[in-house]
């Protein structure tokens, strides 16, 4: 698609410095802008890309435009980042939407299919299963007995939704995720470990996007939740009767065990390991690769493994640093002590 510099800056609002009629044909980073395509500007630290970067048109942050004479043509707005990601989302609307039911796939009878639906080829509905209007399901798809998905969702290709699981409106589920899988509960016996049936289901709210090679366990009894808003990352465990809340965001590589509950607006970032059973409040942020192994309050910041307030874990890492040293200076106080003592 060829859009105008004009037209652009009518879909975000946008205010002309240069040439109205300066034509893109894509878009690039602004580190490797390409003559002809489009790039925006956010943030003070790129700011020198706009005398030096060879695209056509760049959509500015008007707080960074001075004065002088500049060589692209730009779109100055007062959020450059939020101006671009609204124009990403009219362009994947151009796109359209898929109509229809592929040949290979497979729908049972008694399965309910809303109007502008689209089902990938070798897709599975099973029985009672319910499709809302306007979904877009991928191909090789399995979806589960009874199982319910909104509107407007998008499954990806290769995404299993297990018996009686249910995903609201708005949702994105990506490929080779499982919804609805057993949770991981056993009894040991002295024969071994004997499996307790995982009788409850999993249910998602709207406007839930979860990423790729994701788990999210079916409840033991009742549902496994994961409230609406909430973005998932890639390749993240979340076990049965975990409840989570609205607006979180979890990075890759999470693991959550069962029954713990978790707020809203946290931020959990990468490799984060929750135990379970515990409660996670609202607004709280876990860095990176730390270990919860205990509740946390609302609006605290965790770090470390076990887990301590953040502040904390960077003061005593001063320490952890220094303990060779630390140990070598303690022997040898003890051992003048014993000197003296001797003496």
């Amino acid at each position: 698609m060829e859009f105008t510099a004009s037209q652009i800056a009518s879909f975000i609002d946008g205010k002309i410095i240069g040439d109205e009629s300066a034509v893109i044909t894509g878009v690039s980073p602004i580190e490797n802008g390409v003559s002809g395509h489009l790039s925006f500007i956010a943030q003070d630290r790129f700011s020198a890309y706009l005398d030096n970067s060879k695209c056509s048109v760049i959509i500015v942050s008007e707080h960074l435009i001075t004065d002088k004479t500049y060589q692209p043509t730009l779109i100055t707005v007062k959020d450059a980042y939020l101006s671009f990601q609204i124009l990403m989302n009219l362009y994947q609307e151009m796109q359209g939407r898929k109509e229809g039911v592929e040949d290979g796939s497979s729908i049972h009878e008694t399965a309910v299919i809303g109007e502008k639906v689209y089902i990938g080829a070798f897709t599975y509905v099973s029985e009672k299963a319910k499709i809302g209007e306007g979904s877009q399901i991928y191909p090789q798809v399995y979806i589960g007995k009874g199982v319910k998905i909104g509107k407007n969702c998008k499954i990806d290709s290769g995404a299993r939704i297990y018996d009686y699981c249910i995903v609201g409106d708005n949702c994105v589920i990506h490929s080779n995720t499982v919804i609805g899988g057993d949770g991981f509960g056993f009894q040991p016996t002295p024969e071994g470990f004997q499996k307790i049936p995982q009788l409850g289901n999993v249910i998602i709210e709207d406007n839930v996007e979860i990423g790729s090679n994701c788990s999210i366990d079916r409840a033991t009894i009742g549902s496994t939740t994961i409230g609406k808003g909430t973005k998932i990352d890639n390749l993240i465990q979340i076990a049965h009767n975990v409840k989570i809340g609205a607006n979180n965001v979890i990075a890759s590589q999470t693991g959550i065990a069962g029954s713990t509950t978790i707020g809203d607006w946290n931020q959990i970032g990468g490799q984060v390991g929750i135990v379970g059973h515990i409660k996670i409040g609202s607004q709280v942020k876990i860095q990176a690769q730390s270990g919860v192994n205990s509740s946390v309050n609302d609006k605290e910041t965790v770090y470390g493994s076990p887990a301590i307030a953040y502040n904390d874990y960077l003061r005593s890492y001063v320490h952890f640093r220094k303990l060779p040293e630390l140990a070598k200076r303690i022997n040898n106080l003890e051992n003048i002590s014993k000197d003296h003592t001797n003496e």
